[in-house]
């Protein structure tokens, strides 16, 4: 029963872990360019895929292989979402601007979510090793260390989802007609990203 119960409680974990800071400032900007609820969804859903991705392979290679290889750079891959968070601020800046004068180019890329992929990939590098050395520490049937990893990662799909949806609300096409409203949120949204992400990275590598 106690080796089981982290299997029951891996869910929960996993959708409290999708709302923690790096998560949600990266993601409240990604969905600015969304107008429709549905969009903005299936970018949380492509986020925590790409997120539970990484985390699954690490968890494959340490759990599975015994792998230790990553235990030093763990501080250095917060580092690297850290960046990322900096570049995604400054090029939804970019794009921003620059689509204005070429609506139909923006409209194009509305489908695409391979976006909120790459980035949940890269976050689960950053999130992947505390998480991974936990469930080998608590748990020690192999089989049950993975499968405690795809319910947290299912956890995460849906918490990123969650919070998708809610930070796409100001973006509805009622209130995005406001051009200076969606002006002034992109902006915030985008400083946040890019200040949350500079403290990222001195956090880890000063």
């Amino acid at each position: 029963m106690e080796s089981t119960f982290p299997l029951f409680f891996a869910a929960v974990v996993g959708f409290s872990h999708a709302f923690e800071a790096d998560h949600l400032v990266a993601v409240s900007n990604i969905v600015t360019k969304r107008d429709r609820l549905a969009l903005a969804i299936k970018d949380g859903i492509y986020w925590g895929l790409g997120h539970t991705s990484t985390i699954f392979i690490i968890g494959l290679l340490m759990i599975v292989g015994r792998a230790t290889v990553f235990n030093g750079y763990f501080g250095y891959f917060e580092a690297i979402v850290g960046v990322m968070l900096i570049v995604l601020g400054i090029f939804r800046l970019y794009q921003y601007f620059n689509h204005r004068s070429q609506p139909q180019q923006l409209v194009d890329e509305k489908d695409n979510h391979h976006l909120a992929y790459g980035i949940g990939l890269v976050h689960g590098l950053a999130g992947s090793g505390a998480i991974v050395l936990l469930v080998m520490a608590e748990i020690p049937s192999s089989f049950n260390s993975l499968l405690y990893l795809i319910i947290f990662g299912l956890g995460s799909v849906i918490g990123m989802l969650v919070a998708a949806g809610i930070f796409s609300l100001p973006f509805s096409k009622k209130l995005s007609s406001n051009r200076n409203l969606q002006l002034g949120l992109i902006i915030l949204s985008s400083l946040l990203c890019i200040g949350y992400g500079a403290y990222v990275v001195i956090e880890n590598l000063a």
